[in-house]
């Protein structure tokens, strides 16, 4: 009726204080069954309080022609979405988050219900109200600060959003952000990827500069968080450029990187604009060469940073998702004109900025001098290259298409075009079906979301380089989920193909650990490891185990290398030759005393005793070959049997010798009756019993410690491990060795002791004296041998000259009793044969005398002394011729009564 009123419900700015809104104030609107929001960057932030700036033709009408271009492909496509039309709602969000939320608005308008008791028509009829687009899903924004602000709003009505190039790593929220996706990856993962990057070059040591505002504080802020994760790398300053920055800041932010000179790095997550001052700066201040430029996605492979600033830009590394060029899109869009593209509202004005022209009285360009004919034709008359984005922004709108066609294929399975289910679409449903797309995209990369609604990392790394013919951003290497470089095709400022260092301190050498400076973990001072410690890690040196040393590196241990006594040691040599000669010795006087086993001198040295003796003489000398031979269990066994068991038989031979003599002349002293136990056999069991001792002490011992080898590792431990050495010998202590030995010095001592008592004895019976030579001999040789022995426990030499000392003491002690005891009669025996016959000649008639002075002696004996005795005697018979007889009989019956006995 032309009588009732028509509203339009639309937001209106009624406040005062709001600015009026400006002439390109306005949207993009396609009918459809479906309507999506779009918002996109068509103009630039205005300035001196205006919320609009100049026209962005490629992130503004490039990315905006890319959704309506999707839009087409997808009303045409018979297999998506069949009978159902996609419309959308497109806004300007002129770079700026707080006038986006004011636009985002118009998206929530059907989803707000308004009073209207209060509007009345001037006819008084009721109005009639313009129902609202219902927008089901938004396709944007570009900035990540817009996108926050404007998921805030979404949110509350349940609208899904689908970002093509927000990459706040704040995004991923999925509690305050949970109807955002995006189909670019996040910067935390472009962070991850600049962090690889500067692994990669072996840089530690960089600084971090960001512009104002959500990406560049939020990709500072990641990078800085999985560094600090991952450890490796260190930031030198984190430096923020101002979002009005001031005369001279870009130069005082030079200069602050500067303060620290080895961080070259510096890892950028700036806008374009920020990034060419930046670089200019850097000019200016003479550092073209220094820094080392790392750039994020909003460098890229741009054109615009470079510009009149390439010798300071060469060798920039700098990040972009990957993408690709979509020749259907560079086809649609150089087919634009203005009589073809009306839909867009914002053309005329891209075809004035583009071509350098006037449209007519109304134009945007009042001072061009050139009209526009509109035969201007995109790419013949301008420059053209498709925005990296498009790619992206097609594949939000798809994301968005698969989700309503799957939604459509469930809730109106067969139905054609819109079911009464979806006549109301909801939004949370719609959001489960939009992060369970997954397709080939525009560019036939998969498209998927995680449960966050981020896309998966994959970025192209390039680096800017000049040649001689050009300069370039050449690819050098991709990531995803990890980095693969070409390192080879790098180029740096130097010319130098080798990469240029950002670090704090140099490394360390191997078998230098790194001391770090307090507060700054990539700087540190090299300290080598000493002693018998070796680069355990980065930081620490540790203790090698105790029978291993470092190695020449000090970056692992070895095993410390065995030595045992060699035979052709000369520590070696000359106890082997001893004994070898003893030995030799030893073998001839056996042989000898069997030969002649019965003549006078054998006899009278006691041949049974004398056999006994020479056995712990030849053991002796044997002795020194298993304490020379390599340690094993049969070598071992030997050592603990033969070690005292030579002594034992000697020195219990000897002490059974002499204790006999002196207890046959202490027993005529007070009687000519014989004293026990002087027969040979007796001797023998008193032997035999001693050594016993010496045997069952030797079995005791391997019972409670069956013998074994060991590798001493500390005998030769010296300060320098390159010395140190480990010996292999027996289990035998210095305490088992003492106890080995005791026996027998015990022997040695008591022996000693009855040499002395019967020193005093005619030279005739039985030796006494050459034994007593020996025994003080073989005293003061085993007195030295006690300080050699221990006095060397502390020397390096200990193994040699202990073994040394031992087995030529034995060899000596034996060589000793040799000489002073068998040599004199083996001389006699071989040489003077004459002298080997009895001195006395026993006829029946000198028996029975001596017979008589027996039992006259006996009866003086029974009063007095041997001595008054004798006295007594030789004063009842002096000078008389019976006096010399009695005398010789009594020598004989004297050499005979104590050979009876002996």
């Amino acid at each position: 009726s032309d009588q009732m009123c028509l509203v339009n419900t639309q937001i209106q700015r009624t406040d005062p204080l709001m600015p009026p809104a400006p002439e390109y104030a306005h949207s993009i609107r396609l009918d459809g069954d479906i309507i999506l929001g779009g918002l996109f960057p068509v103009h630039a932030r205005g300035e001196r309080g205006a919320p609009c700036g100049e026209l962005k033709k490629e992130k503004g009408i490039h990315r905006l022609e890319a959704m309506l271009f999707a839009i087409d492909l997808i009303n045409k496509d018979p297999d998506l979405l069949p009978n159902v039309t996609l419309g959308a709602r497109i806004l300007d969000t002129c770079s700026r988050d707080t006038y986006a939320l004011e636009q985002s608005l118009t998206f929530v308008q059907a989803l707000i219900e308004r009073d209207s008791t209060d509007v009345r028509c001037a006819s008084g009829e009721q109005p009639i109200f313009a129902k609202p687009d219902k927008i089901v899903g938004v396709i944007g924004a570009a900035a990540s600060s817009v996108s926050i602000m404007v998921a805030n709003i979404l949110r509350l009505f349940k609208i899904p959003q689908i970002s093509y190039a927000s990459t706040a790593p704040e995004l991923s929220d999925n509690t305050r952000y949970d109807f955002f996706s995006r189909v670019v990856p996040p910067d935390s993962y472009q962070a991850q990827a600049m962090l690889d990057i500067v692994t990669a070059m072996g840089w530690n040591y960089v600084s971090t500069l960001a512009s104002e505002g959500n990406y560049g504080e939020s990709g500072v802020e990641a990078f800085v968080q999985i560094s600090r994760e991952t450890g490796g790398v260190c930031i030198a300053q984190s430096l923020k450029i101002p979002r009005e920055p001031r005369p001279g800041e870009f130069d005082k932010i030079i200069l602050r990187l500067l303060e620290t000179p080895n961080a070259r790095a510096v890892v950028m997550f700036a806008n374009e604009d920020d990034i060419r001052r930046v670089l200019d700066a850097a000019k200016r201040n003479n550092q073209t060469g220094h820094f080392l430029w790392v750039g994020s996605d909003s460098w890229g492979s741009k054109i615009s940073p470079v510009v009149q600033q390439e010798s300071v830009a060469e060798g920039a590394i700098t990040i972009l998702p990957k993408r690709a060029s979509i020749e259907a899109f560079d086809r649609y869009f150089k087919s634009r004109s203005l009589s073809n593209n009306r839909r867009n509202v914002w053309f005329a004005e891209f075809w004035e900025e583009n071509f350098g022209c006037k449209l007519g009285m109304h134009g945007k360009r009042p001072g061009s001098p050139k009209k526009c004919t509109g035969l201007e034709k995109v790419g013949r008359d301008s420059t053209y290259e498709q925005e990296g984005k498009v790619q992206f922004v097609m594949d939000a709108v798809y994301a968005m298409a698969y989700a309503l066609h799957r939604m459509h294929r469930d809730l109106c399975s067969g139905y054609p075009g819109l079911c009464p289910r979806m006549s109301n679409i909801d939004g949370k449903e719609l959001l489960g079906y939009i992060r369970n797309v997954s397709f080939n995209g525009s560019a036939k990369t998969l498209v998927v979301f995680n449960e966050n609604g981020d896309a998966p990392g994959r970025y192209d790394i390039y680096q800017y380089q000049i040649t001689n013919r050009s300069t370039e951003y050449r690819i050098i290497g991709h990531w995803t989920d990890q980095l693969h470089l070409n390192v080879r095709t790098m180029q740096w400022a130097s010319g130098d193909s080798s990469v240029p260092a950002s670090v704090c301190s140099l490394p360390c050498q191997t078998g230098e650990r790194k001391k770090v400076v307090k507060g700054v973990l990539c700087c540190w001072h090299c300290e080598r490891c000493e002693g018998y410690h070796y680069q355990a890690s980065e930081f620490t040196c540790q203790l090698c185990p105790y029978e291993q040393r470092p190695d020449q590196n000090r970056t692992g241990c070895q095993p410390i290398p065995i030595i045992k006594l060699e035979w052709h040691s000369p520590w070696a040599v000359a106890p082997i030759f001893i004994a070898i000669l003893g030995i030799l010795a030893t073998t001839f006087v056996v042989v000898t005393f069997v030969r002649h086993n019965d003549t006078p001198i054998v006899r009278a040295s006691g041949r049974e005793m004398s056999y006994v003796l020479l056995t712990g003489i030849f053991l002796c000398y044997v002795t020194t070959f298993p304490m020379i031979a390599a340690p094993g269990l049969a070598v071992c066994s030997f050592r603990r049997i033969f070690l005292g068991l030579g002594m034992c038989f000697s020195y219990a031979a000897l002490l059974t010798k002499t204790n006999r003599i002196h207890r046959i002349f202490e027993q005529g002293k007070r009687s000519v009756a014989a004293p026990r136990f002087i027969s040979p056999a007796s001797q023998l069991v008193i032997t035999f019993s001693l050594i016993s001792v010496q045997l069952m002490g030797v079995f005791v011992w391997f019972v409670a410690d069956p013998p074994h080898t060991i590798v001493d590792y500390g005998e030769q431990r010296t300060q320098d491990p390159e010395n140190a050495r480990g010996v292999l010998k027996c289990d035998i202590s210095d305490l088992s060795l003492i106890c080995s030995l005791g026996y027998s010095i015990l022997l040695m001592v008591t022996c000693t002791v009855y040499a002395i008592k019967t020193r005093g004895v005619p030279e005739t019976f039985n030796e006494a004296k050459p034994i007593g030579f020996t025994m003080y001999t073989t005293c003061i040789i085993w007195l030295a041998f006690i300080p050699i022995f221990f006095g060397t426990a502390q020397s390096a030499e200990r193994m040699y000259i202990q073994t040394a000392t031992l087995t030529v003491s034995l060899s000596l002690s034996a060589s000793v009793s040799l000489g002073m005891l068998y040599m004199p009669k083996v001389y006699i025996i071989i040489l003077h044969p004459e002298q080997n016959v009895p001195k006395c000649k026993r006829s029946f008639k000198a028996i029975v005398t001596a017979a008589t002075m027996t039992n006259k002696l006996s009866q003086l004996a029974s009063e007095r002394p041997n001595g008054e005795v004798k006295t007594e005697l030789c004063e009842s018979v002096d000078n008389s011729s019976e006096y010399r007889r009695l005398l010789y009989h009594n020598h004989c019956l004297r050499y005979t009564y104590i050979h009876l006995f002996i």
